[in-house]
């Protein structure tokens, strides 16, 4: 058994224990080294598996994993707030704003927009501050990272930004 399918037999094992499951237990399970199972744990992280570390052992996470889609994005400052509240109105939850500028590349800015509530503050912020959007940076022109729990509701989301016009 190579690397990565002892990977995938880990996850599976790990997943399939009603108990956290100790890394000298996996070692054992698939006859290599303590170091090596930590290699793995490390690499199976990094390749986006929620799995945790605990006093007794390693267990998969149970939070569900959302589904994450960036959408390129053009509206007038006056169509800011309906842009984010039909985001989150779909059920989706508003990462980032960023613009790629010609000359000075990649300007990003966390938001985290998840609710209507949210989105009046960060209106509010906008306006009390005097401050411009990030888009106008780029003529209008930028781009989000929204997070949802399924495809599916990035799918609803897409097209409601098209519907809208709101897709570049």
């Amino acid at each position: 058994m190579n690397g990565e399918e002892r990977r995938c037999k880990i996850i599976e094992y790990i997943g399939k224990s009603p108990t956290p499951v100790s890394g000298t237990a996996l070692a054992e399970h698939f006859n290599v080294s303590r170091q090596a199972v930590v290699q793995d744990i490390a690499l199976l992280r990094a390749s986006g598996n929620e799995i945790l570390s605990t006093n007794r052992g390693y267990i998969l996470s149970a939070v569900p994993r959302k589904s994450r889609r960036t959408f390129k994005v053009c509206h007038t400052d006056s169509q800011t707030e309906d842009e984010l509240s039909l985001i989150v109105d779909l059920g989706g939850r508003v990462l980032n704003v960023f613009v790629d500028h010609n000359i000075y590349g990649r300007f990003e800015a966390e938001l985290n927009i998840s609710s209507r509530r949210d989105v009046r503050n960060f209106i509010k912020t906008v306006e009390n501050k005097s401050s411009s959007l990030l888009k106008n940076v780029t003529g209008n022109e930028h781009f989000h990272t929204v997070e949802a729990a399924s495809e599916e509701i990035l799918d609803e989301i897409e097209q409601a930004l098209k519907d809208k016009n709101f897709l570049c």
